[in-house]
């Protein structure tokens, strides 16, 4: 399962894992993939950091990258606190009677309200590449589209190279003029921030868009046959992120909400911008229910809907209040009905590429793998 750009950075599947955890980065970089940490949750340099040397200890060696989230443009002069300002007193009274309703306690006094969406604010993301590029990675994805030109500098400055999603051909094409070196595409299936394009529909036109820039397919893929189809199209590659949810190494830190992605069909997703305010796939539950709701207040724009719903998804989350209970997935899901090792993940994808690739020969009057 080797390409061009897998060959280029030295891996022996073209896969790449984007996790939100180490350890799971670290498992697909030593069973031969590229893990790819995600960096918007570490607001603090120190925890990043930490999460970075333990990655250089535990990937044996083998490349790895970091994906953050920066704006193309800069936004001067605005903290969180003019942000937190924003916000309409009648959301965050709706997000009180939801969690109401539900009978989810309050956080305990002092406890911190867990993860916030400020990976977003031009400070916090160049502080995480302030970090990143004092370590041996390889790549630096960017999930806003193509990161500020200095940025696109300094990263090539150290043979970084710089990758950036797209839900579009016409995105893809400003993201080559940004002088971005892989660009993903995105499909509609995927987990997450997506666009409206299906994933077998956008990756040639996103091939045909950037060529010769390698681009990656992400939306949808968790089987062999499908990083087999995603090649076809054109791809170097695929990007990979709600399969290893499920997988051994994962830390979800709650139990209940890994029976629910094992229990849920490719059917049981919503597109909601319930999470941060821009249409993101994850699974339907009360929580986007109520979000969506013509009778509710309706959802803010980004980050607003973030920093409103930060302490709520803290709370839903520490107490596993199930039908509030949630997380961004693809439709990919309907697929995850076990946990299992990372390496198991990845052996699987290739053994289903590999009969894949046998059956196409065959299908085209040949005797085996070209």
């Amino acid at each position: 399962m080797q390409t061009e750009l897998s060959g280029q950075l030295g891996i022996e599947r073209a896969v790449f894992g984007f996790t939100p955890f180490p350890a799971v980065a670290a498992a697909i970089s030593r069973a031969g993939g590229f893990g790819v940490l995600g960096a918007v949750r570490y607001t603090a340099p120190d925890d990043l950091r930490r999460d970075l040397d333990w990655l250089d200890a535990h990937t044996g060696g083998r490349p790895y990258g970091l994906d953050v989230v920066m704006p193309a443009k800069k936004v001067e002069g605005v903290s969180e606190a003019d942000v937190e300002a924003m916000i309409p007193e009648g959301h965050r009274r709706f997000v009180r009677d939801t969690l109401a309703a539900h009978g989810v306690p309050e956080l305990a006094d002092g406890e911190a309200s867990g993860w916030r969406i400020t990976g977003w604010m031009e400070q916090v993301a160049r502080t995480q590449l302030d970090v990143a590029l004092d370590y041996p990675i390889r790549l630096l994805a960017n999930a806003l589209g193509s990161p500020p030109a200095d940025v696109v500098a300094r990263a090539h400055d150290r043979d970084v190279l710089v990758a950036a999603l797209a839900g579009s051909a016409r995105h893809a094409r400003k993201h080559q003029e940004a002088g971005i070196d892989i660009v993903v595409a995105q499909g509609y299936e995927a987990g997450g921030h997506t666009g409206e394009i299906a994933t077998m529909v956008l990756t040639p036109e996103i091939v045909d868009a950037v060529d010769p820039l390698p681009v990656l397919a992400a939306g949808g893929i968790g089987s062999g046959r499908q990083v087999a189809a995603a090649l076809t199209l054109g791809a170097q590659g695929v990007w990979l992120g709600s399969l290893w949810l499920t997988t051994t190494e994962a830390d979800l830190h709650s139990s209940a909400l890994t029976r629910k992605l094992l229990a849920a069909g490719s059917g049981d997703t919503v597109r909601s911008r319930a999470l941060t305010g821009k249409p993101a796939r994850q699974l339907r539950t009360a929580w986007t229910d109520a979000w969506d709701d013509p009778a509710g207040p309706g959802t803010l724009p980004m980050p607003l809907q973030g920093l409103l719903v930060a302490e709520a998804l803290s709370r839903i989350q520490k107490y596993e209040a199930e039908p509030l209970l949630g997380t961004p997935v693809g439709q990919i899901v309907g697929r995850m009905t076990a946990e299992r090792g990372v390496q198991e993940v990845l052996d699987d994808l290739t053994r289903g590429f590999e009969e894949a690739v046998d059956r196409i020969n065959r299908i085209a009057g040949r005797s085996g793998p070209s």
